[in-house]
């Protein structure tokens, strides 16, 4: 749990964990052999097993418990050599059995942390458990006038549930955690991470209590699909949650919803506890077995992990803890910087342009980093003539908005073309300075009485004399010595 001092919210401790489904990457359902593919006509995708229709029986999907022996390694979590699948009884129109099949006292991922930066701070939160479960179908409202349409093609689609202990405190902590969970899961390839289509649905359990007070009573945020959302609704429910109790109301505890045309949550049904499931094993599926050499060749075949690789980018690249985990917030990224790091050999610039011009453009024009009309070995190229003195930055930055304009694609050329070089005539530039030291004898005498701002006057001076091309270094040690 983090140990540092919680923010208050209006002299409350804010209290939230997170329950994440994650829909897993595999073709078909997790327990049928119909289809997965989002967008289809209602219906189309499922079978007799989704149906329910008597006498089908379940069959579990190997893919999907690969991918949960995936998601467990990545994030250090135990995976149960033996799990059991439970019946989770509750009626609703779009879940033809009458209950979810899904894992209850022995999951098969259990424990483990995950771990990201909160600004500048490092934050962990622990994990109860991930489960594998079956989807329920969509009850359809807005087509049908006084009834309900029911889609039964999510019905058996694999989800991978992921529990949090109550560890985080804000919602911006909330979020932060949440965009590393969505890092994880993409990163390893077990879920597209797809917010908008539903293959990461996230649920915050939001209490509030004061300092050292036991946890107060939790209501449940669902369905929450996009982060800005996510934070909205965690910060709304907070001042309700606040306002009821100093008004002396209790807080039930409950199911709620975020609004947002409107910015607020609403109750939408009295919560349910485990009891209220009546979970019992499922008779249709023996335990799910997973031996030891089965964990291990997933180990041996899984990708370089974010939070691996930031440590390796802090070990051969010379990075701060920070900078390694922001260039590996996505396997794009990563690789990019690792292109632009090898090819000009300044890992650390090659990190400050792509966290700072690269991102801020990436951003504008709402690009991912595999669109960057910028390639890595242009990158690399724009540094490394930085570096040799042949540009300055601000030349640099003016190379970098060409290429990404379309305006050309060789960095020497556009150099070459704009006239961007910086002045290397050392006579050329002992003129310009001379001329300028005549020209400005009160700042001269003020350098002299010792107002360090006078030098910087004086090489804006030349700086503008030389249009720019003269090297700012050099400005100042030829000054300096000049100055005595």
């Amino acid at each position: 749990m983090n140990t540092p001092k919680s923010p208050l919210v209006m002299g409350y401790e804010v209290v939230i964990g997170f329950e994440t489904h994650a829909q897993l990457s595999t073709q078909s359902k997790i327990f049928s052999r119909a289809p997965t593919a989002f967008g289809a006509e209602p219906n189309t995708q499922a079978c007799a097993v989704d149906l329910a229709l008597p006498g089908t029986l379940p069959v579990m999907n190997k893919g999907a418990v690969e991918r949960a022996i995936q998601f467990g390694l990545a994030v250090g979590s135990h995976i149960a050599p033996r799990s059991v699948f439970a019946r989770k009884n509750y009626f609703y129109p779009d879940l033809p059995k009458g209950y979810q099949i899904s894992q209850f006292e022995i999951p098969v991922v259990q424990g483990g942390d995950v771990e990201f930066f909160l600004g500048d701070e490092k934050k962990s939160v622990r994990l109860v458990r991930a489960h594998l479960e079956e989807d329920a179908g969509k009850s359809l409202h807005e087509d049908f006038v006084g009834q309900t349409g029911i889609d039964l093609n999510r019905a058996g689609t694999p989800l991978l549930e992921i529990v949090t202990e109550p560890d985080m405190r804000s919602s911006a902590e909330a979020v932060a955690y949440a965009k590393e969970l969505h890092k994880i899961v993409t990163w390893i390839g077990i879920c597209d991470g797809n917010m908008q289509e539903g293959s990461f649905r996230c649920d915050a359990n939001v209490s509030v209590r004061k300092p050292g007070e036991p946890l107060g009573t939790r209501r449940e945020i669902k369905n929450l699909n996009s982060f800005k959302f996510m934070q909205q609704a965690i910060d709304y429910e907070v001042r309700w949650q606040i306002e009821q109790i100093e008004d002396g109301h209790a807080i039930q505890q409950a199911t709620v919803l975020f609004n947002p045309d409107t910015g607020e949550t609403r109750a939408m049904r009295t919560k349910e506890d485990a009891a209220d499931y009546r979970y019992f094993p499922d008779p249709d599926l023996p335990p799910l077995v997973i031996a030891d050499d089965w964990v291990q060749r997933v180990r041996s075949e899984m990708t370089e992990l974010p939070r691996v690789m930031a440590q390796r980018f802090v070990a051969d690249y010379g990075l701060s803890e920070y900078d390694a985990t922001a260039l590996t917030q996505s396997k794009g990224m990563a690789t990019y910087f690792e292109a632009t790091a090898k090819a000009c050999g300044e890992p650390k610039l090659a990190g400050n342009w792509i966290m700072g011009e690269v991102s801020r453009r990436l951003n504008a024009s709402e690009l991912k980093i595999e669109q960057t009309p910028v390639l890595s070995g242009q990158l690399a190229k724009l540094i490394a003539r930085i570096n040799d003195g042949t540009i300055s930055n601000n030349a640099a930055r003016q190379v970098f908005d060409a290429i990404w304009n379309g305006e050309g694609e060789d960095v020497d050329g556009l150099i070459e073309a704009k006239g961007l070089k910086q002045m290397s005539d050392s006579s050329e530039l002992e003129k310009i300075v001379d001329d300028v030291l005549a020209a400005n004898p009160k700042n001269v005498e003020e350098y002299k009485a010792g107002n360090g701002k006078a030098l910087n006057a004086l090489v804006g001076q030349i700086m503008k004399g030389s249009k720019g091309k003269a090297n700012p270094q050099q400005v100042n040690d030829l000054l300096r010595k000049k100055l005595g």
